[in-house]
């Protein structure tokens, strides 16, 4: 027998059960971008967002929120609902190299759950375009003969030309000095004005210059846009670090919210809007990843940063 009881309790759950079914998304989808405004990083999450807005029904709203080299954001997205309204888009550093290089910054490894890769950035060793340095084994035997005499400048310690350089230095048995600067730019001035040997920066900077030779890029192939620049596999060393990354969650955020995420990412991803803004940005051709290769790149990453760091002096 139906009761009153029994109608007043269901009566009462309906809100509750509403609630538990209610469509996602049904408000404006947040994305955080760690830097500030006008950088190439901050086109492409612009340029995603556009495309990823109507196959959600709902506004994808791009936020700069910088400070204490990309960790105010990302910690911000971190400690946010993981309900899919609040991402990420960063490089995979927040997970491999900020909780080590800043254990107390509020980050961990599992910090995030990788949506969709978007970009992938090939670091470069750049030289004057008359220097006698015409390969890595020239450097290689350069750096032998004075060991910690000759100089490299990068964007700055544990950034990513840093790390490439030590992974390099590594595999060379070469000793050289470190210079951090504050930009790619002022590594290149300083290259070709002679007062640093050798620069190593993201290769995209020096898109563009003629004024400046590329000694060697680390890929696993040559980038299109530096189609005579050569390998660092090539020259016989296997180092291939970049710099990639894409659009992450808040770990704990429901399965289904992140399919749909990674299948709107994936198609805005392929869309000529944003193919077009990769090319401007240097962006090789598979700078895409699904979710699961993602997540395989990024635990590769974290595993290789952490021996890297390792052998660095942070403090």
């Amino acid at each position: 027998m139906i009761t009153r009881r029994l109608l007043a309790g269901a009566a009462a759950a309906l809100p509750f059960a509403a609630h538990a079914q209610e469509a996602w998304p049904a408000r404006p989808i947040q994305v955080v971008i760690p830097y500030p405004p006008g950088n190439a990083i901050d086109l492409l999450v612009r340029a995603l967002a556009a495309q990823m807005q109507p196959l959600l029904g709902q506004p994808v709203v791009v936020v700069n929120r910088e400070g204490a080299a990309a960790l105010v954001g990302s910690v911000s997205v971190a400690r946010a609902p993981a309900d899919g309204y609040t991402l990420l888009f960063v490089p995979a550093l927040v997970a491999s190299v900020l909780p080590v290089t800043q254990p107390q910054g509020g980050l961990a490894t599992n910090s995030f759950r990788p949506i969709c890769q978007v970009f992938s950035n090939s670091m470069a060793l750049v030289v004057k375009p008359d220097s006698p340095i015409r390969t890595l084994r020239d450097l290689q035997t350069a750096a032998q003969a004075a060991p910690g005499r000759m100089t490299y400048g990068t964007l700055g310690v544990t950034s990513i030309p840093h790390l490439a350089m030590v992974q390099w230095l590594g595999a060379a048995r070469a000793e050289i000095e470190h210079v951090p600067y504050r930009a790619d730019a002022a590594v290149m001035t300083e290259v070709l004005q002679g007062r640093i040997d050798v620069g190593s920066i993201v290769l995209g900077s020096a898109a563009g210059r003629n004024d400046i030779r590329v000694l060697a890029v680390f890929d696993a192939q040559r980038h299109p846009d530096f189609p005579d620049a050569p390998t660092a596999i090539e020259q016989g060393f296997e180092v291939a670090p970049a710099s990639f990354g894409g659009l992450f969650a808040p770990a704990g955020t429901p399965e289904d919210r992140i399919a749909r995420i990674e299948a709107a990412c994936a198609r805005a991803a392929a869309s000529e809007v944003y193919r077009t803004a990769a090319r401007t940005g240097s962006q090789p051709a598979n700078f895409f990843l699904n979710r699961a290769d993602f997540t395989r790149r990024l635990q590769t990453d974290i595993e290789q940063k952490a021996e890297v760091l390792r052998g660095i002096r942070l403090n």
